[in-house]
């Protein structure tokens, strides 16, 4: 790999072509299957507490408002959908965990963060026509567990079964997975499926980089996204350890600890295709090579102090809102798989959380554009 600083002037991405994209025959059963499964998990869910949670990352740890800033200057094949020009839009930013039941943060598991940018023009994908949003959702991990929907909805199934069941051994068996990826990682591993069973360390979500994991279109061409802190405040709490003591909502608490005395900065960054074959699109659990391709700066989020974490704003985004990278631009079309078998669960997901709260979803406007 190359020491030399990468100019983006001089990558050469890969133009999208439909052929890149192969539907196996089964896939809508699958997609039907990986939605029932999902509502099973809502419908205990809701049987045991009565409110209706997301059915993954259910549990959010932080729920924040701030804008984004595009770079000036950006090359053309930068220069795509909701970064085309320079400019700043509104967003809205929550930060969770995986499980679709509300556990212990003790049982500590991999990280989410989703985007809501409010204010981004261009043509729409299917069923957003009315919006002007643009979502991202991303995991802290470079690729997906799963590389197919079929692995996917396996594991999901087996996950499914252990909703609401053993909270105090899911604390206790998490404590043994830690030890062991502490092992792994100590030789220079890492193991994802330590991680996504209760093994991910203790360690503080505001030190996290973010990834898409899985790829979307970037106007011609296709990509993923990551988004990392550069506040130093913020840079200082990757891996750092976090004592949560007696208190179950620990990752709530750190982070609203740290947005009362800091606001934080990150950088959005895209990694540009420009290889099929070690970048596909159909094996989500591919890691893209950074030294064909790096992520480069496209935009920067700045979110400013403020409660991290309240009763209004549970209401206004755990419950008002939903995330879905298929809200969005046309020029960000999400892509593969497992991107695909999960438009229909996330429609049912928001629909049913909707209904059984009473406050159906909505698309948030720019202020003074609000209908």
């Amino acid at each position: 790999m190359s020491d030399l600083p990468v100019n983006p002037a001089n990558l050469h991405p890969l133009p999208f072509q439909p052929s890149f994209e192969q539907i196996p025959d089964d896939e809508a059963q699958t997609s039907q299957e990986l939605a029932e499964t999902l509502h099973s998990i809502l419908e205990t869910t809701f049987k045991d507490n009565g409110h209706a949670h997301r059915s993954v990352h259910a549990k959010s740890h932080g729920l924040l408002y701030g804008h984004l800033t595009v770079l000036d200057n950006l090359p053309t094949h930068l220069a795509q959908g909701a970064f085309a020009k320079p400019g700043t839009v509104a967003l809205a930013l929550r930060l969770s965990t995986n499980p679709g039941d509300i556990l212990d943060d003790k049982v500590s598991t991999p990280r989410g963060l989703a985007i809501k940018l409010i204010g981004v023009e261009g043509p729409r994908l299917p069923g957003s026509e009315a919006d002007v949003t643009q979502d991202f959702v991303m995991q802290n991990a470079k690729a997906f567990t799963a590389p197919t929907p079929k692995a996917f909805l396996k594991t999901l199934k087996l996950l499914a079964k252990t909703t609401d069941k053993g909270p105090g051994l899911k604390k206790a068996f998490s404590a043994v997975l830690r030890g062991v990826e502490s092992a792994v990682e100590a030789v220079g591993g890492e193991s994802p499926t330590l991680k996504s069973l209760g093994g991910h360390p203790q360690t503080h979500i505001l030190g996290e980089t973010f990834y898409s994991v899985v790829p979307f279109l970037y106007g011609p061409y296709y990509a993923k996204l990551s988004v990392v802190p550069v506040a130093p405040e913020l840079k200082a709490l990757t891996d750092q350890h976090v004592d949560f003591g007696d208190n179950p909502d620990g990752l709530r608490a750190a982070v609203n600890a740290y947005f009362s005395a800091h606001g934080g900065t990150w950088e959005v960054r895209i990694q540009l295709a420009t290889d099929i074959e070690k970048m596909p699109i159909e094996d989500a659990s591919v890691i893209w090579p950074e030294d064909l391709s790096p992520y480069l700066t496209v935009a920067r989020i700045d979110v400013p102090a403020q409660p991290a974490w309240n009763a209004e704003k549970a209401r206004e985004i755990d419950d008002g809102l939903s995330f879905s990278p298929w809200h969005g631009l046309a020029a960000h079309r999400p892509l593969g798989g497992v991107m695909r078998v999960r438009k229909p669960a996330y429609e049912m997901s928001a629909r049913y959380r909707g209904t059984h709260n009473g406050c159906p979803m909505h698309e948030p406007r720019p202020k003074g554009q609000d209908v």
